[in-house]
């Protein structure tokens, strides 16, 4: 969800305190309150202009009570924006629901061919952590059974994306958090990000993560994990 305030733009500032305060219908007193003592989005004397310019613009208008309410091209954006959020949320919730399940299958040594090897390369204690990385911290940016290849992007705690890079002709497995560089690494282990990783490729194609985590297991002393 991207809650950035657009500043330069009265229509959509307006649209992005709405999806804040979310109310049918407001007083110009709560409204500017709201604005320059809740939100402190914009002094008294700024907000009462900008409120004036929404007016203006007829981005906002006055009801029976005198209240103000978004215009009706707003309020349908508005909806628009909610049922498009309240679908991505639904689809965390079950991709969380299914990651979950799969981690207990895991950790019960339910006999699946990709429990069997991700046990290979995990401890329960990176495995739980792995659940606390946010699906969308990953961007995906290849995976190839005839290139041998896998790599993808993660979004860590520093501004730089994480890298993620597999190739089997090579026998390379390359990843730079700081966990992996210093402790992982040398023991041939999954960090938490190539835990979830290889956990959402199961999800997207369970052939593929199987693919290369076969690869990496039935030839582990060959491969050189670095970063």
């Amino acid at each position: 969800m991207n809650f950035a305030i657009p500043r330069k733009n009265s229509t959509e500032m307006l649209l992005y305190i709405w999806k804040i305060i979310y109310l049918p219908s407001i007083s110009l007193i709560d409204l500017l309150y709201k604005i320059s003592f809740d939100l402190f989005l914009l002094p008294p004397d700024k907000s009462t202009d900008f409120i004036d310019t929404c007016i203006d613009n007829k981005d906002l208008v006055k009801d029976d009570n005198q209240d103000l309410r978004l215009s009706n091209t707003l309020n349908q954006k508005l909806n628009n924006w909610q049922i498009k959020r309240k679908n991505v949320i639904l689809e965390k919730i079950n991709s969380a629901k299914k990651i979950a399940k799969l981690k207990n299958d895991i950790e019960k040594k339910e006999l699946t061919n990709f429990n069997v090897l991700i046990n290979v390369f995990v401890d329960k204690g990176t495995l739980n952590r792995s659940v606390s990385v946010s699906d969308d911290a990953f961007k995906l940016l290849e995976y190839d059974l005839v290139k041998g290849t896998l790599k993808s992007k993660v979004a860590g705690s520093k501004e730089e994306f994480y890298i993620i890079e597999i190739n089997t002709n090579k026998k390379i497995l390359r990843h730079n958090c700081h966990d992996f560089e210093s402790r992982r690494a040398e023991n041939k282990k999954f960090c938490k990000h190539l835990t979830k990783l290889f956990l959402l490729l199961k999800e997207k194609n369970e052939n593929i993560a199987e693919f290369f985590l076969n690869e990496l297991a039935e030839n582990i002393d060959m491969w050189d994990f670095s970063t």
